[in-house]
């Protein structure tokens, strides 16, 4: 079954809901990147009239979450994911849309077919970068996540 924003965005609904309500959507999503757009909102905001930061790491951790999900799914193995670590960089206020794009799908596939190999878990970074509707970026997001073979 091939993920597709629509089954995404469902899937939030049920098991996300934070992400659901606070406007968090994908919106493309393909082998190698995924798009997810969050608008500034009353719901999402914080005193400082911007996108909390809270809000812009759910839909920066989506954007690399979905594409190890989808290569999870492909493989046909019994895999596990977790984020081991994080960071993030804010330059620019997030008001607006601000669209979140992950371009690092490429590096799943080795890590999967490691694990899969060696059965040893792996890590990989993947980063996640924010922009807004005049193309400024507002903040970058990276994540380590860590795959490793289920018994």
């Amino acid at each position: 079954m091939k993920l597709t924003p629509r089954k995404i965005n469902l899937f939030n609904l049920f098991k996300l809901p934070a992400a659901y309500f606070t406007g968090v959507r994908v919106t493309e999503i393909d082998d190698v990147s995924c798009t997810v757009s969050v608008k500034h909102r009353w719901i999402n905001q914080n005193p400082f009239n911007s996108m909390f930061w809270a809000v812009q790491g759910i839909a920066a951790e989506l954007t690399t979450g979905a594409l190890v999900l989808g290569k999870i799914k492909t493989s046909g193995k019994n895999i596990s994911m977790l984020v081991l670590n994080n960071n993030a960089t804010f330059t620019k206020k997030a008001t607006g849309r601000i669209n979140f794009i992950c371009k690092d799908g490429y590096k799943i596939d080795e890590a999967i077919n490691k694990t899969i190999e060696t059965g040893e878990g792996q890590t990989i970074w993947m980063q996640s970068v924010g922009i807004n509707s005049e193309g400024i970026e507002v903040s970058t997001f990276n994540f380590e996540w860590t795959l490793k073979l289920k018994k």
